[in-house]
């Protein structure tokens, strides 16, 4: 346990900062616990930091004891609409590195127009939990490296699921693909915790521009349709104008970004 003695104005006692664990810290004032600090790796490998604190000088003295005691770069991700949260990250030194826009998506297929869409010739789109999951985790082994060797991985959204190392995999049974006879083409993957979730629409390189994300997106909708939800929701980084355009289209409304800041 590590205590910091910090002169805060919140009250005559001194604020103590207080690593009470590993990655985690307590701002106390006068034995009241008025914030709380905490840090983590993501799947990707990347340090993450999140305050939660009562007052603004309670949240700049546990980001002040943090950032002193944790490895760069550290990273932390905030709702844009959350302005106070916001400017407390800016002061402690972090800027923005992506911003992230969370589209709600309907599901019938007469709102979305998709209803006519169909995949390529030759191409079939096999349902979540149907997938061959050695091709399934060959597809998304190939566009994950191709991602990595263009724009980066780190440019898209960040992932959060614990896996264990190496498998990007999360469950097989979340993913359809479009199929040919030999190989996968792309994948869509879609969660059913709490809300419908699009997590990931991806189409090799060599297959892009064929109709193929589309006629995926179409085909989890519909199942999602089918199934009784009237909408899904999925995140799309601001420079990934092909994702915004294909949702945009479909009748997707914008209701909120997510900031992801970097120190």
């Amino acid at each position: 346990m590590d205590t910091k003695p910090f002169i805060s104005g919140l009250s005559e006692n001194a604020v103590m900062i207080t690593r009470v664990a590993d990655r985690q810290w307590h701002a106390l004032d006068d034995d009241l616990v008025v914030g709380r600090g905490h840090a983590e790796h993501r799947p990707d490998g990347r340090l993450f930091v999140s305050i939660d604190a009562w007052h603004e000088v309670a949240f700049d003295r546990l980001a002040e004891a943090m950032l002193a005691e944790l490895p760069a770069p550290l990273y932390t991700v905030v709702d844009e609409a959350d302005v106070e949260l916001t400017a407390g990250w800016r002061r402690a030194g972090f800027t923005v590195r992506r911003r992230e826009w969370e589209y709600m998506v309907p599901t019938d297929p007469q709102a979305t127009g998709l209803e006519a869409v169909l995949p390529p010739p030759g191409v079939t789109i096999l349902p979540a939990g149907q997938a061959d999951e050695r091709l399934l985790r060959a597809v998304d082994r190939a566009i994950r490296d191709e991602v990595e060797a263009t724009v980066g991985w780190q440019s898209m959204p960040a992932e959060v699921i614990p896996r264990p190392e190496g498998d990007t995999v999360v469950d097989p049974s979340m993913y359809a693909v479009a199929a040919t006879p030999d190989r996968y083409l792309g994948l869509i993957r879609v969660a059913r915790v709490k809300r419908p979730r699009i997590g990931l629409v991806a189409v090799r390189a060599d297959q892009q521009r064929r109709g193929i994300a589309r006629a995926l997106v179409a085909h989890a909708l519909g199942a999602l349709h089918r199934s009784g939800s009237t909408a899904a929701w999925a995140e799309v980084d601001e420079s990934n104008r092909a994702a915004s355009a294909l949702f945009e289209t479909i009748g997707a409304r914008s209701t909120s970004s997510n900031l992801e800041l970097v120190r």
